[in-house]
């Protein structure tokens, strides 16, 4: 089969790889209908994040189940289904708890010795207690699996990052990055009845999907401009609820700045580059309060899910660049040249 492969910086391929096999009793292989590009993903890409050379990539994907291990129950051949970015057992305390993403025997798609998701097929772990079941007719709609394949990380992330921030009715939410990440939890943050909501971003295309999605103001400014003009938005005080989706030492001192005395911040944003000189003790004396971390989705997509299904959430347009498989190569160079918000691929 063919799958993505990462060899160096820049250098990333599309090869013959070996197809997978159940090789436990609790595995089951998918055969990907789609799959995409993640921000995170270009770390990697960017030789910031190690890889070995050959490693596999890509972690969200949704597809056909072709093959399951003779433990495998909830599952059968045909099945229609969608696979958080983390695989996880289901039954450890963490997962029992809700927190997928720190399960015993859980891992990471494309770790080394592991298929990734950007590939034709994919062997799936501890299958009952990672993937989700969907229609089968959703199968044939497109729109539907592009908005069902951001259950697989980006809508959950996004969820998470609002569910951190304590975003509830009557709030005033800030967003913080205007990739897909950050649009999602503008999403996230009006189904959870936020009062207004106002993104941070300088791009059009992106801030114009900020605004359908919900989005009543849109900030373009950066840094202390960008805190005065949040600030002169919410009558001076900031917004109880602030999403940092981006991961650098100065959007989570802009996320800092624009909350308000008593607020939350939900950081999903992946740490990259310098992470020093934030001051804890301006977060101490204000009663500002840090919530986030890498997203458990296994755990709300059964909650999503049913809006997805039925219209009232669609992160559908997030995706505007869609490419085959033998295209991946290029969905990168058009993410890390920001021509493109996030990829789709298709197989």
């Amino acid at each position: 089969m063919r799958a993505t492969t990462i060899h160096a910086p820049y250098d990333l391929r599309v090869e013959d790889v070996p197809e997978p096999v159940a090789q436990l009793p609790t595995d089951a292989v998918v055969r990907v209908l789609r799959a995409c590009i993640c921000g995170s993903d270009l770390w990697a890409y960017r030789g910031e994040s190690a890889r070995q050379p050959g490693q596999r990539i890509g972690h969200e994907f949704l597809g056909l189940v072709e093959e399951t291990g003779s433990e495998v129950t909830d599952f059968r051949r045909g099945d229609l289904v969608v696979a958080p970015f983390m695989w996880s057992d289901g039954v450890c305390e963490y997962c029992k708890e809700g927190l997928t993403t720190s399960c015993v025997h859980g891992g990471f798609w494309g770790s080394v010795g592991y298929d990734g998701g950007q590939g034709e097929a994919v062997r799936v772990p501890f299958a009952d207690g990672t993937l989700v079941r969907l229609p089968a007719d959703a199968a044939s709609d497109d729109q539907l699996l592009s908005a069902l394949l951001t259950l697989s990380d980006v809508m959950g992330t996004g969820h998470h990052a609002a569910l951190g921030a304590g975003v509830r009715p009557g709030t005033n939410v800030v967003v913080v990055g205007d990739g897909a990440v950050g649009l999602c939890a503008v999403l996230a943050a009006v189904r959870l009845g936020a009062e207004r909501v106002i993104a941070l971003g300088r791009h059009q295309v992106r801030t114009d999907i900020a605004r359908g999605f919900g989005a009543s103001d849109v900030v373009a400014e950066r840094g202390d401009a960008a805190v005065e003009a949040v600030r002169e938005l919410t009558g001076g005080q900031g917004a109880h609820c602030v999403v940092e989706a981006v991961g650098t030492e100065q959007s989570m001192r802009t996320a800092v700045n624009v909350t308000r005395d008593g607020g939350a911040i939900g950081f999903v944003g992946v740490p990259h580059g310098s992470s020093t000189g934030l001051d804890l003790s301006v977060m101490f004396d204000r009663n500002i309060t840090l919530r986030g971390g890498v997203a458990p989705v296994r755990t709300y997509i059964p909650d999503l899910l049913p809006d997805v299904l039925d219209g009232s959430l669609d992160p559908s347009p997030v995706f505007d660049l869609t490419v085959d498989l033998e295209g991946v190569p290029g969905g990168y160079k058009a993410m890390d040249e920001r021509t493109a918000l996030k990829v789709m691929v298709t197989n």
